[in-house]
């Protein structure tokens, strides 16, 4: 996801590795962002912090924004995916292909503004994090 809205919703059925979490990746920052510059963030995984992706992502020109782990208060995709779940509330998917059908159609419904919003927010959740000593916040 960017502030400009959701990037492509990929399935992956093998566990995400480096190799997996690179290939899946780079088209999906393709996509968003083009020739665009960009600060990435992502989480702590293995898959992330491998030394093939730091070579990866330097590379390919990506810079990364310096993070701490578990930190969900300050990561807007974690709210995003929550979105995404309360949309899917009221539906029942009967099989996998369902279930893969209803994850494209919450996922898609998601509008750039939303995502935005979401980006926007994060000034308002760092300060939240900070007055509560990094404890839990209502974000």
């Amino acid at each position: 996801m960017s502030s400009g809205g959701v990037g492509p919703l990929c399935f992956i059925t093998s566990r995400v590795n480096t190799a997996v979490y690179q290939q899946t990746l780079l088209p999906s920052a393709d996509e968003l962002y083009g020739d665009a510059d960009f600060i990435f963030q992502h989480d702590l995984a293995l898959a992330h912090t491998a030394k093939s992706t730091k070579t990866c992502f330097s590379d390919h020109g990506i810079t990364v924004l310096d993070w701490p782990a578990n930190s969900s208060d300050l990561n807007p995709i974690d709210n995003l995916w929550g979105i995404a779940k309360r949309k899917m509330r009221d539906m029942r998917p009967n099989n996998a292909v369902e279930l893969k059908a209803t994850n494209e159609a919450s996922w898609s419904s998601i509008k750039p503004p939303h995502c935005h919003r979401l980006i926007a927010s994060m000034p308002c959740c760092i300060e939240a994090v900070i007055n509560a000593k990094g404890t839990q916040t209502k974000y």
